[in-house]
């Protein structure tokens, strides 16, 4: 990047930069000392959801100081940070201002207490999302106290202090999300950061994606980012739509009813849109029951309509886009006294993880197929799995809601900023986006703790850390008919294992020249899936190689397509054929 004083021209004299109205903006000193500091900018994380505590950054540009989002259930700590500032004479708030990007609760549950705490620190997000954040608290009585975020227009620049421009950009994931860009001007040079809060590439049922035009030639010095999926590489959003249709389409075909339990905001509608719109669905003789938070969401998305992508505006014109007993399929609100019966007959009931399902797989329903989201927290009461296991199926399901690694990392090569900060992921996920070469070799890179001040120098000589180790070097051994793989006891230190070797069984399968190793877990033992392993010496469908989620996929089989018992057999029987490990 260049020093090159010339940067400094534009946004003070430009016609296209709004003024925010007085009154609105709090000068304030914060947590940061800029005496000390020789650095223009830094970046405080209070939480950085690594475990679930939510995101909380504190950015420094000179003299200006930001709160970006505010996702922590307990603020205590960044309120001692304002406690400890103000017996110093420093610090009357925690920041100048509060951007957030959009509603989701690890990002924003805990600007409630903050707005409460300090009532002079003006919240900024986009028009939806100061819409759709009461619905963090929806046991709040006093509503009109909920609408506390005030409201800015997209791709427009404003002013929020002299030499501080702001710039809000659609970022897909849900309605209302953005990526604020944020230009800071000095006599000497101009700095760019751009903090993305949750990003997705491409386009959902009700969300367009992030365009990535909108965002070139930045020339950006910063972007924190978020890296929820590591370096995992995804399907195509299409593609992963279609495999979660074609299971609830098999199930409901079998004779059971389908529950979805999801986040209430967000997840929740996409879902309800797919089956709406999916064509093994429309026009079909079928009901979907909506239930807890997912109704109240939806209400909020029909008051947005004008917000969402054309093509559901389009859509809306000749239905409706959610509550319709007209047409086919059916969607209902559940009443919660009809919970205990709608399963009395094939039906797909979407509700929230606040609900106890119980409610809803109950003797002489079902029967049943529970669809989880992957990596949810969600857990299915053991009673359910202990006493109705004979009726009710636990499955996972992937519907990515974030770009994965590739994504990620296009966005940042489009970009090309100096300075790279991982947010929002697990540990180990961040480290492996940290450690890739082709960041490593480019950027600086940065994940930090809760707790830790990164600082940001622009131009400085700057020594890039060890990237951490990922790599495993083990050893091969054929004896017979085994092979026997040894790994350093070193892997096992990585929290990921405990799930990987949950149950001692893995599954093996090339992957062009690579063999690719996976865990079983329990839960698949404890579907029909995992009978395979039952049986060792029998032919039967139970060790057939076509045999996959209880159904047969050999076209040649009389019985391809068909659900089969697993210790059927037929004349088209394949054993399995690849290596036990």
């Amino acid at each position: 990047m260049s020093d090159n004083p010339s940067k400094k021209e534009s946004f003070n004299d430009s016609d296209d930069t709004e003024h925010l109205p007085d009154g609105k903006d709090i000068s304030v000193s914060s947590q940061f000392d800029v005496g000390e500091s020789t650095c223009d900018l830094e970046c405080f994380a209070y939480g950085v959801d690594h475990n679930g505590e939510g995101v909380c950054l504190l950015v420094r540009m000179g003299q200006h100081r930001i709160l970006l989002d505010c996702g922590l259930s307990d603020i205590s700590s960044l309120v001692q940070a304002v406690t400890k500032s103000a017996r110093q004479g420093k610090s009357p708030l925690p920041a100048d201002f509060v951007l957030t990007s959009h509603a989701h609760p690890d990002h924003a549950r805990g600007l409630l207490k903050i707005h409460e705490m300090y009532p002079l620190l003006p919240i900024y997000g986009s028009e939806v999302t100061s819409k759709l954040l009461p619905l963090n608290w929806l046991e709040r009585e006093d509503k009109e106290n909920l609408q506390f975020c005030q409201a800015l227009p997209l791709r427009s620049r404003i002013e929020l202090k002299p030499g501080l421009v702001l710039e809000l950009f659609p970022a897909g994931h849900l309605p209302g999300a953005v990526a604020i860009l944020l230009t800071y001007t000095t006599p000497l040079r101009t700095y760019k950061l751009l903090y993305t809060g949750d990003f997705f590439l491409s386009n959902s049922r009700l969300v367009e994606g992030l365009r990535l035009e909108e965002l070139r030639g930045l020339e950006l010095d910063v972007l924190i980012i978020e890296g929820s999926y590591g370096t995992a590489r995804h399907p195509h959003r299409r593609n992963q739509e279609n495999q979660l249709a074609e299971k609830i389409n098999r199930a409901i075909a079998d004779g059971y009813s389908v529950l979805m339990p999801s986040p209430g905001l967000g997840l929740g509608q996409e879902l309800l849109m797919l089956l709406r719109s999916h064509h093994h669905f429309t026009g079909r003789d079928l009901d979907i029951w909506v239930d807890g938070t997912v109704v109240t969401g939806c209400d909020t998305y029909l008051e947005l309509l004008p917000h969402l992508p054309a093509s559901v505006q389009n859509f809306a014109r000749h239905q409706p886009l959610f509550w319709d007993e007209r047409v086919r399929p059916r969607v209902r609100k559940l009443q919660p006294e009809r919970r205990a019966v709608v399963g009395n007959a094939p039906c797909i009931v979407l509700t929230d993880f606040i609900v106890d399902i119980k409610e809803y797989c109950q003797s002489g329903t079902g029967p049943w197929l529970i669809l989880l989201p992957e990596k949810s927290n969600f857990e299915v009461d053991k009673e359910i799995n202990k006493n109705l296991s004979r009726f009710v199926q636990v499955e996972n399901y992937f519907l990515a809601q974030h770009s994965d690694g590739p994504g990620t990392t296009q966005l940042i090569h489009n970009l090309r900023p100096q300075h790279v900060i991982f947010v929002h992921g697990s540990p180990v996920y961040l480290a492996d986006l940290t450690s890739l070469d082709e960041l490593q070799n480019r950027y600086h890179v940065h994940s930090p703790v809760p707790g830790v001040l990164v600082q940001l120098p622009i131009g400085d000589t700057f020594l890039q850390p060890a990237p951490p180790e990922t790599n495993y070097e083990g050893e091969l051994t054929e004896l017979g008919t085994v092979v026997t793989i040894t790994l350093p006891d070193a892997i096992a230190a990585d929290p990921r294992w405990r799930q990987f070797a949950d149950t001692g069984l893995i599954e093996a399968r090339w992957q062009g020249e690579e063999l690719v190793l996976r865990g079983l877990s329990q839960r698949e033992l404890m579907n029909q899936t995992s009978d395979r392993f039952v049986w060792q010496d029998v032919d039967c469908c139970g060790t057939c190689r076509h045999q996959r989620g209880g159904r047969c996929w050999n076209q040649a089989s009389p019985l391809y397509n068909f659900r089969v018992t697993l210790e059927g057999y037929c004349p088209a029987f394949e054993g399995q054929t690849q290596p036990k490990i």
